[in-house]
């Protein structure tokens, strides 16, 4: 559990999602269509799927291909989300006739260009908490307050380690080409499932017997299966079974190993999260732009005004370093996973280049409401900034089992 920016003032309890309106999210464009152009943008509303589940639903249904269909952000499934969708050469009108399970079609219009990841400013949530603790009104303005001025730990939290919360274990051992260790962190730890016959599966597994692994092993664990049946038929060729494994989940699990890289460095600069060090990199708000902090006393007053923040590192190959203080703790903590950044030059079009990201974010528009043990929230954050993070300052310490992630 990642250490609280708010730890010293008490949590609500509650929780989160009884009904699909309890989670509502919508996307912030960076543009809106100009009225003119090849590209039809339809901005929709879904229910209890993801993103890639609508778009592979819409192309479907005008027998089209997924890649002809552009969007801005990535959503989850959980509860309602409104986002933005494009589509060449298709009439609004025709896009407004769409009938799809879990989505509705609330607006079409023409734009001169497709959609690409990242074409958005943010998003704006609206999220009821039930059964909150009797004291939450005592709790959530210190706690609101302190989001507000310090800014939003930009933790990518829980969320981002996959089910069984092994993701990052499986891209750390792919960079280690630990490929035994690589398929073990795969196939997961029994305790952290609670499906009995997918947690017996595993039991087999480390047991050895890998044919009823298989056997028991759920449809939907594809990986895992097929990674089992490749072992079956040549046992103990972990890299070779782990081959198997579609390029697009591999790098997602490099991915996940680079953002609980990133979570250790906000974790340990937590109590300080407003301020800068020496040799940082700091992070314009207005761009993403970087520059070197060579005197933190004179930079300081940007962080205050939030122009600027602190960065911190999704490690990679080419990724720029920060200097003196900031670059210790950085060296530091990629050094206690046995990983230098040269690691992340994969082959197989599975490099990572590295980037930058800041520590903290702003918290936009937030409002509250609280009636009857229901607390009805709402706030706005930047692209790739998880709401899960503000929640859990907010939530605290139950926060977790019956929450969802948005973006």
């Amino acid at each position: 559990m990642h250490p609280y920016l708010t730890a010293d003032i008490p949590g609500i309890g509650g929780t989160i999602k009884e009904s699909p309106k309890d989670f509502l999210v919508e996307e912030i464009p960076s543009y809106l269509p100009s009225g003119s152009g090849e590209h039809c943008y339809l901005t929709v509303e879904k229910q209890g799927i993801t993103t890639l589940e609508a778009v592979r639903r819409i192309a479907n249904a005008l027998k089209i291909q997924e890649r002809d269909i552009g969007y801005a952000g990535m959503k989850d499934s959980v509860g309602i989300t409104r986002q933005t969708i494009s589509i060449q050469k298709l009439k609004p009108e025709q896009a407004l006739t769409l009938e799809l399970d879990g989505i509705r079609i609330l607006a079409a219009e023409r734009h001169s260009n497709k959609l690409k990841l990242g074409h958005l400013k943010g998003n704006r949530f609206r999220i009821v908490v039930r059964d909150v603790s009797d004291s939450a009104a005592q709790s959530i303005p210190g706690i609101i307050d302190r989001l507000t001025t310090v800014g939003m730990p930009n933790y990518f939290g829980y969320q981002r380690y996959g089910a069984q919360g092994n993701s990052q274990l499986i891209g750390v051992s792919m960079l280690r080409m630990e490929w035994k260790e690589a398929v073990d962190n795969l196939i997961g730890n029994p305790d952290k499932v609670r499906d009995p016959e997918w947690s017996n599966a595993i039991f087999a597994y480390i047991e050895g017997n890998l044919e009823l692994a298989l056997q028991l092993f759920p449809r939907h664990c594809r990986t895992e299966r097929e990674v089992l049946q490749k072992l079956i038929a040549r046992p103990e060729e972990y890299e070779k079974a782990f081959s198997v494994i579609h390029p697009r989940l591999k790098k997602l699990y490099l991915s996940a190993f680079q953002s609980f890289l990133f979570d250790q460095v906000v974790a340990r600069r937590i109590q300080h999260l407003d301020k800068l060090m020496t040799g940082d990199l700091a992070c314009k708000h207005i761009n993403g732009a970087c520059f070197l902090v060579e005197d933190p006393a004179a930079e300081q007053q940007r962080a205050d005004t939030f122009e600027i923040s602190a960065s911190g590192p999704m490690f990679g190959c080419k990724m720029k370093q920060t200097e003196g203080d900031a670059r210790q703790l950085e060296d530091q903590i990629l050094a206690q996973a046995g990983i230098e950044c040269a690691s992340f030059d994969l082959p197989g079009g599975l490099r990572l280049e590295g980037e930058r990201r800041p520590l903290r974010v702003p918290v936009g528009d937030i409002a509250w409401e609280l009636a009857e043990n229901r607390l009805t929230l709402g706030f706005s954050l930047p692209k790739g900034s998880y709401a899960t993070s503000l929640l859990r300052e907010i939530i605290k310490p139950v926060y977790g089992a019956q929450s969802g992630t948005a973006k």
